[in-house]
């Protein structure tokens, strides 16, 4: 009897958790910010034409996606191949409600940062191909 008792507390509240809730407002971007958009564009591309191309100018680094980073500020990293904690070498980026993409790290001033910087523009103003590998 005290086991019949003691579980009907509970079982009102999984009958209430079950109750249909109201819908929720979306907005036509599935309600992520300007920032999270380009960056699911620009990583999604930095991926597909560095990595899995196999593109040579790449192939000592890795891709590291914080995307869902709840700071706000979605990036993607490139860091050394042999070693997948180590410090990036290069980091994309952008914050909050702007979708502009910032780039910065010591890839940057080598040779393949021409590259890195044609390729981003590129993507940012919505063209996604991969264009002439460096």
């Amino acid at each position: 009897m005290r086991l019949r008792q003691a579980a009907l507390p509970v079982l009102a509240l999984l009958l209430n958790a079950c109750q249909a809730q109201p819908a929720k407002v979306t907005t036509s971007s599935g309600g992520k910010s300007a920032s999270l958009r380009s960056m699911e564009i620009v990583a999604t591309a930095a991926h597909k034409c560095w990595f899995a191309s196999k593109d040579p100018a790449f192939k000592t680094y890795r891709f590291a996606n914080e995307l869902n980073s709840m700071t706000g500020t979605p990036r993607f990293l490139l860091v050394p191949a042999k070693n997948f904690g180590g410090k990036p070498l290069l980091v994309v980026q952008a914050q909050g409600s702007s979708s502009r993409v910032d780039a910065f790290g010591p890839l940057m001033s080598e040779p393949v940062g021409a590259r890195i910087s044609g390729d981003l523009k590129r993507w940012t103003a919505g063209d996604t191909s991969c264009g002439a590998a460096a």
